[in-house]
């Protein structure tokens, strides 16, 4: 019986090896990724071409745009937005480009691509140090309304002096920053400069709830009182890019000393429900 039982183990410990040795070599994309049964996928992007990313799929903010931030958004700039290796490298620099002490890049799809409801799914690798200010969020497509009339999804913000918390809000005419009304949460999660995490909404019309990895951490519903406190039934673009310093990004000083710092961005994924 025991030399039985010593076979019978030897089977299922080979069998195991068999199923997770290749995804601690090669890294598994597995986790918080939508279910095949839920979930169809609408528009991509895996970042495998190397060079300056799609233009059929990106654009570009340019120069100096919000909340008082240091960077100064380049455009089509290698330096600053490239693929290389598999994924979207958004890279802040301190290299004096133009006369712009700090560059790096903002990549956005309006005028390409927006979307209303589904699920909205990006895995990346953070920047890290004190004055970075990494974002995943979307903006809507709702004139003649302006923002935050107009709506704002923030899938992932973080900021170099909480390295370990990832914070979800959203923005409204009714709930926004400015008026101390905004709805969100946090969360903290094993090194996000060192890891990969996937960071996703699903978006509903009568909710939408906030991921990171498979943990759901904040849910916003429709109230069903109109546009001021729910803008989220018009289509929204995505926006990624990388800040350094501002109202937020800057709070407790900044350290250029930490630069340059790269934002890995290995997939973009956008679903609609089955």
């Amino acid at each position: 019986m025991k030399d039985f039982a010593r076979k019978y183990s030897s089977h299922i410990a080979a069998l195991i090896a068999a199923i997770c040795l290749p995804c601690l070599i090669y890294g598994c994309r597995t986790a918080g990724q939508a279910s095949a049964q839920k979930w169809e996928l609408i528009w991509s992007d895996e970042f495998k071409t190397p060079g300056l990313p799609d233009p059929n799929k990106w654009s570009y903010e340019e120069g100096y745009r919000r909340n008082k931030e240091l960077q100064y958004y380049t455009k089509a700039r290698r330096e600053n937005a490239r693929v290389e290796a598999g994924c979207l490298v958004i890279e802040t620099r301190k290299d004096d480009f133009e006369g712009h002490a700090i560059t790096s890049a903002s990549l956005h799809t309006r005028d390409r691509a927006s979307w209303c409801y589904g699920r909205v799914e990006v895995r990346a690798k953070l920047p890290a140090g004190r004055g970075m200010w990494p974002a995943i969020w979307m903006l809507g497509i709702n004139p003649p309304h302006r923002w935050p009339a107009c709506g704002e999804i923030d899938i992932m913000e973080n900021v170099g002096f909480e390295p370990l918390t990832i914070h979800a809000n959203i923005h409204t005419k009714a709930y926004n920053h400015v008026i101390r009304t905004n709805k969100g949460n946090k969360i903290e999660v094993s090194d996000p400069s060192k890891n990969f995490h996937v960071y996703a909404i699903e978006w509903f019309e009568d909710h939408m709830d906030f991921f990171v990895d498979q943990t759901k951490y904040f849910t916003f519903q429709n109230e069903g009182t109109g546009n001021d406190t729910w803008p989220f039934d018009k289509p929204h673009y995505l926006i990624l890019n990388a800040a350094y310093g501002g109202s937020w990004g800057g709070q407790k000083g900044v350290d250029d000393s930490i630069l340059p710092q790269k934002y890995l961005i290995d997939y973009v994924r956008i679903y609609k429900s089955k």
